[in-house]
C-alpha cells in the first residue's frame, strides 16, 4: 500500500489531470492523464481508474482512522453507504 501522503497527491493529480484534459484535450494532457491514471492504478492494485478511486478512498479513510488518538469514538460507515465521490471521479477520461 502506497503512503497516505503519496497516494492522497495521486488522486489530486489524477482529479486535476482529468479536468484539465477534458478541457484541453491535447496530447500532452492525455500523457500525463494516462502516466498517473498507471500510478494510481499500480500503487492501489487496481486495474481501472475508477476502481483506483475507489481504493484509494478506501485506504486513505482507513490511514485517517489508523491516526486518530486511541479511544476516540469514530462513527461507523452506514449500512450501504457509498463513498462520496465527485462529479470529476465519474467524468468520462475522453472527450465527448
Amino acid at each position: 500500500m502506497a503512503h497516505p501522503a503519496i497516494l492522497r497527491n495521486l488522486v489530486e493529480q489524477f482529479q486535476t489531470l482529468r479536468l484539465l484534459h477534458a478541457e484541453k484535450g491535447t496530447p500532452e494532457s492525455r500523457r500525463r492523464l494516462e502516466d498517473v491514471t498507471y500510478t494510481l492504478c499500480v500503487s492501489t492494485g487496481t486495474r481501472t481508474p475508477e476502481e483506483a478511486l475507489t481504493r484509494a478512498h478506501e485506504q486513505l479513510a482507513r490511514a485517517l482512522t489508523a491516526t486518530v488518538e486511541p479511544g476516540a469514538v469514530t462513527p461507523a460507515p452506514a449500512v450501504g453507504a457509498r463513498s462520496a465521490r465527485t462529479a470529476a471521479d465519474r467524468a468520462p477520461l475522453e472527450p465527448a
